[in-house]
């Protein structure tokens, strides 16, 4: 069973920073060991870093957490070895930019809401100096690396720092330690409907059950079959592939286009080796590629990137 997380701090527009020389360092790099910090530097000695202990309610949930989702049941366990043993790892954090003596959790949130469920008054605590951009980059490598996020967290965690801090799919591959076909692949799942994405983020299909649903169109109908009879990834791969040839054998509604156009088409075609079609009116339109499986989809992007190279 899982909860919905509601205590995190709304979205706000983040400062960028001047320049990215911070960013993608990894996570060892950007918490400079956050164990070995903690076990030996000194309130006295620490800059960038500091160790100490802090109210419970001293700390809240940064703004930059991709995880919307908390298990209840783990979080009860957590909270019960916490009782028994205290907290072994200290809770990564920074100042509050705007209120003393409050500090935004940057890595540990599971950990500080299971010591509220065990009933601490305070937690052990790192204090790192860091940019709004190094504390989302932190939140979701230290949560990709442990696999606590749902595809759809995963993929919007990402879709952030490409949009707010112009990461590319290869910066974001050397960042988590993931191929960029994965980087890839993920992001396109943003692409569902709505009602689609909560089944992923419920556990309801996984992310290979997704992504056969994204081949078939983004079919309702493909989940429900998928949820009912318990259909494997390879089963919901298949009749999408299913799905996709029955869509093929439609008649088209013949329109005519301007030879130009259709010349234009097959010259596209035959340097991506994939369909093309091209669409619109006047000076605008759309250029749109056919492909049938991922291999052929990455192919088409390793030719684009060496164009544009």
């Amino acid at each position: 069973m899982s909860t919905t997380d509601n205590s995190a701090a709304s979205p706000r527009t983040l400062t960028k920073p001047a320049r990215r020389s911070g960013l993608g360092r990894g996570l060892g790099a950007l918490l400079g060991e956050a164990e070995e910090d903690y076990a030996q530097l000194s309130p006295q000695n620490a800059s960038s870093r500091e160790r100490r202990t802090a109210p419970i309610e001293h700390l809240e949930a940064g703004p930059f957490q991709p995880r919307r989702i908390f298990d209840s049941e783990a979080l009860t366990d957590l909270a019960q070895s916490i009782r028994e043993h205290g907290i072994i790892q200290p809770i990564v954090v920074r100042r509050h930019p705007h209120q003393e003596n409050r500090y935004q959790i940057i890595a540990g949130e599971r950990r500080w809401r299971a010591s509220q469920q065990a009933g601490l008054h305070e937690v052990p605590i790192l204090i790192k100096e860091l940019s709004d951009g190094e504390a989302l980059e932190i939140s979701i490598i230290e949560n990709v690396q442990r696999e606590d996020l749902s595809p759809i967290e995963e993929a919007d965690g990402y879709q952030r720092l490409i949009a707010e801090y112009h990461h590319t799919h290869e910066d974001l591959a050397r960042i988590v330690g993931k191929s960029r076909v994965h980087i890839t692949n993920t992001l396109r799942l943003l692409k569902l409907p709505e009602s689609i994405k909560v089944k992923i983020d419920q556990g309801d299909i996984s992310a290979g059950h997704a992504r056969a649903v994204l081949a078939a169109g983004g079919s309702e109908t493909l989940v429900e079959r998928i949820i009912n009879e318990g259909l494997s990834v390879r089963e919901a791969e298949n009749l999408a592939r299913q799905s996709e040839a029955a869509q093929a054998k439609k008649p088209r509604i013949n329109h005519s286009k301007d030879p130009n156009t259709v010349a234009l088409e097959r010259e596209i075609s035959a340097a991506l080796g994939l369909r093309v079609t091209l669409g619109g009116k006047g000076p605008t339109g759309t250029v749109t590629i056919h492909y049938q499986n991922l291999d052929q989809l990455d192919d088409v992007m390793k030719k684009l990137c060496a164009v544009g190279s």
